[in-house]
């Protein structure tokens, strides 16, 4: 099995296919734009949690597509989580589900279309960390945030 193809079938597994939990447009299909703007305890929403998602993904899918890695210090993490109130409307989440499924679609079609050279590829600049190794960490980072994405799910319909 080449590194391709262990990381389409990761990306897939985290987006749009049931394996060992349920991938994350499953669990969103029926969220509503209020359900993804209701906060837990610690002030966290799904919406929030989805924007920091696409902010990364895109990120890294933009460095990937690039060739090379610049490390940007200036990125604060905290605010990839950040909501604009004039977006939070059913036509807001419905836009950012849409380019939730567009980054992840589009990550599909550069992995198929990416040389297995490319994967083995270093970044001196990351870790001295192979590509594989760097969209193999993204997708384990999708994991952990569609956990929360499925407790936050479960703790605002228990309500």
């Amino acid at each position: 099995m080449s590194y391709k193809s262990i990381l389409i079938d990761q990306l897939t597994a985290c987006y749009n296919d049931q394996s060992w939990f349920l991938p994350l447009e499953d669990i969103l299909k029926d969220v509503t734009a209020e359900e993804a703007t209701t906060e837990n305890n610690n002030k966290q929403t799904i919406w929030s949690i989805v924007n920091h998602l696409i902010f990364w993904n895109e990120k890294w899918l933009g460095r990937f597509k690039a060739g090379e890695f610049v490390l940007n210090h200036e990125i604060n993490n905290d605010e990839t989580f950040s909501l604009h109130q004039n977006q939070l409307t059913d036509l807001g989440w419905k836009e950012t589900l849409s380019r939730l499924e567009q980054v992840f679609g589009e990550w599909r079609v550069v992995l198929e279309e990416t040389d297995e050279i490319k994967l083995k590829k270093q970044l001196p600049e990351y870790f001295n960390a192979p590509w594989w190794g760097v969209v193999s960490n993204l997708s384990i980072h999708n994991a952990y945030h569609i956990g929360q994405i499925m407790l936050l799910k479960k703790q605002i319909r228990a309500k």
